[in-house]
This record gives structure tokens, sequence and C-alpha cells, in this order.
């Protein structure tokens, strides 16, 4: 018998709750704020400014005053940012800065607060869902691919080359030499932009099955000049038809899950994969169990994402709707069903919310 879930609120204490709800409630609202400062360059400008007046904010960030001295008293009141009252002014502490702005040395916190707003857009029809089953289709979310973008921009970009392409052991030299490489999922393709960018002698593709993604990558594949890497807009579970046992090396970064068939999606996978290939696949670290994710430090944002999002977009294509916390132990399952007989799962410090998996078809395939 499963022992109970421990809850740090006495479930008996209705005024401790109604506590945390309206902590919860304050939390969200300030968070779209928080969005609202990324979005239009705020806290950017409030970084290199240093004390000033929200007139003087306004104008450095071309931005109309009245909404700036509302937003500021949001990120007063909120305790983002200091405000002196008698000379007027408004200030961000360096140790806030270092957590919301582009030019942050850690983890920019603000990226993940668009996901509020970009989830919210479809809270209707997300409620018509609950009531009537299906799901919402990818074209209700026009701003998710650029989010997710910005996000996999400073969680796997600035650690591709020194921490994740090193999970696989030779990889890199085996990208200097020159492979075929295929992302399946591939988004707005900014890890794959960046790799066929500094690996001249590889090829890339990637694929996707949002039009707008795609046009995005081709443009900007074509405005940096590059010449070893495509890019085609198909659904993931078809890509054996035309890419069998072509790849060297087959990647996907947080893409999985939200397949309509993910399962076919792996198996194509492994039909795409060259004698000796290896698949990477970087998901969701989730334990797949309710009770196991209670103390996941993101927990609350992955089964909201899932929800409103992840796999609500495979059940609008009449999918299996896996959802974003899948979790390892049915991950390593369909990866063998899928006919990989070798999976090394890893995690890294400075990302709480993926694990990496190296999958081969065999362990004694080792470059």
């Amino acid at each position: 018998m499963q022992a109970p879930i421990e809850y740090s609120i006495d479930p008996g204490s209705s005024e401790a709750f109604a506590e945390r709800l309206l902590e919860l409630i304050n939390g969200g609202s300030l968070a779209m704020m928080v969005s609202i400062g990324h979005r239009t360059g705020l806290f950017d400008a409030l970084a290199e400014l240093g004390a000033v007046r929200s007139t003087e904010l306004a104008t450095a960030a071309g931005l109309d005053e009245r909404y700036v001295r509302e937003w500021l008293g949001a990120m007063v009141v909120g305790r983002i940012v200091e405000h002196d009252g008698e000379a007027g002014t408004y200030l961000l502490p360096d140790a806030h800065a270092a957590s919301l702005c582009r030019k942050s040395p850690s983890t920019n916190m603000a990226v993940f607060a668009q996901y509020l707003s970009v989830l919210g857009r479809v809270e209707d029809e997300i409620v018509e869902c609950f009531r009537r089953g299906g799901g919402v289709p990818y074209s209700s979310y026009p701003r998710f691919h650029e989010v997710m973008a910005e996000d996999s921009g400073q969680s796997v970009l600035p650690m591709l080359e020194s921490a994740i392409l090193p999970l696989v052991p030779g990889l890199v030299d085996r990208l200097r030499l020159g492979v075929e490489v295929l992302d399946v999922g591939c988004g707005r393709g900014r890890a794959l932009l960046l790799l066929a960018e500094r690996f001249p002698r590889s090829r890339f593709v990637g694929v996707d099955i949002s039009a707008e993604a795609i046009d995005w990558a081709r443009a900007q594949a074509h405005e940096r000049g590059l010449t070893n890497i495509g890019f085609e807009q198909i659904d993931a579970a078809m890509i054996g038809d035309e890419h069998r046992r072509r790849y060297d090396l087959i990647t996907t970064f947080d893409a999985v899950h939200d397949q309509r068939d993910p399962a076919a999606v792996l198996a194509a996978i492994a039909e795409c994969l060259a004698p000796g290939g290896v698949y990477f696949m970087q998901d969701i670290a989730s334990s797949g169990h309710h009770a196991g994710d209670v103390g996941h430090p993101l927990g609350p944002l992955i089964y909201t994402v899932s929800c409103m999002h992840c796999m609500t977009v495979s059940l609008a294509e009449g999918g299996a709707g896996l959802g974003a916390a899948w979790g390892r132990e049915r991950a390593e399952a369909m990866l063998a069903a899928a006919g990989f007989g070798s999976v090394v799962v890893h995690q890294l410090d400075h990302d709480l919310q993926n694990d990496y998996y190296v999958c081969r078809r065999s362990a004694d395939d080792i470059w």
C-alpha cells in the first residue's frame, strides 16, 4: 500500500490554506507583469540606468510613461524594484537583475514567466476540452515556439558544446569530421543552427510540424549563409518514409512527449539511424507518477504547461496525449519497444527540468 502524500500545510487549517491561495494569486499576477517587463525590455533598461524616474525609464525604453508607471507599481509592491518615494526614483537591485535581464550571468527567470500569458490565451478552449474532451491545436499558440526558443536559448544553447554533446563519448570529434544529423521536432531550430555554424563539415536537417517555426528557421539559415542545413515541415512520425538508415545522430529536444503518436515517432527515429548511430533525447525530468512528483521544484509548471499545451496539442490530433510528465520509467520502456537496446540517462547540474537520454540499438554501437 502506497504511503500517503505529506503536505506542508495542515489540510484542516482553512486560514493557512486561504493565505497560501492569496499568495498564489498575487504571485501569478506578478508573473504576468514580469513577462511584460521582459518583453518590453524594461528590466534591461532598469539594469542599465540605475535609479531612475518613470519618465526617464519610459523614454529610454521607448514606451508609454503611464503604462510604465503602473507596471512599476506592481514591481514595487511585489518587492522586485526598490522605490525612493521622496526622490521619485526606481531601482532594480543587482541581485534581482541577475535573474531578470537578458545579459544575466545566470538563468533569466523572466523567460519562464511568458508561459503564463501564452497559456492563458487558450484558457477558454481548455475549459471546453475539460467538458467535451479533445484538444487545442498548435495553431492556437502563436508565440509558443518563440518562447520555447528563448527558453532553450538559455538552458540548451550555452551548454550544448561544453556539457550536453560530451554526454555522447566521441560525438564532438565526429561532428568536426562530418556526420549526418537529424533534429526531430526542431521548432525554430536554434540548437541545429548553432551546430551547423560550429561544425561546417557535418550536414543537418530539422523537421517540425509547425509551418511558422520552419519558416523562421529557414530564414535564419539563409540570413547566416548556412549551406549545410535544411528544414522540412513534416509530421515526426512520417520521417521514416524518406530518411531510413541515413543519420549518424538524431536529436530531440523536449519534443517527444507532445507528439500525436510518440511511440511511432521513436520507432521512426530508430529506423532513420544509420548503422552504429546514436539517438540523443532531451525530455522532461519526472517520475511519471503524481505522488513521486510532489517534491519536484518545477512540478506545478510542468503539469500546467502539459495540461494547457503538451497534452492538449496531441489530443487535438487524436493522439496519445502523453503529457510532459510522462516520466523516465515510461520513456525507457517506450525506447526499448522502439528498438533501443542501450539507454543511458544523464542529468546536468544546470538543468532541473530535463533528463538526457543517450540511446543506441545495441550497447556494442560505440563510436
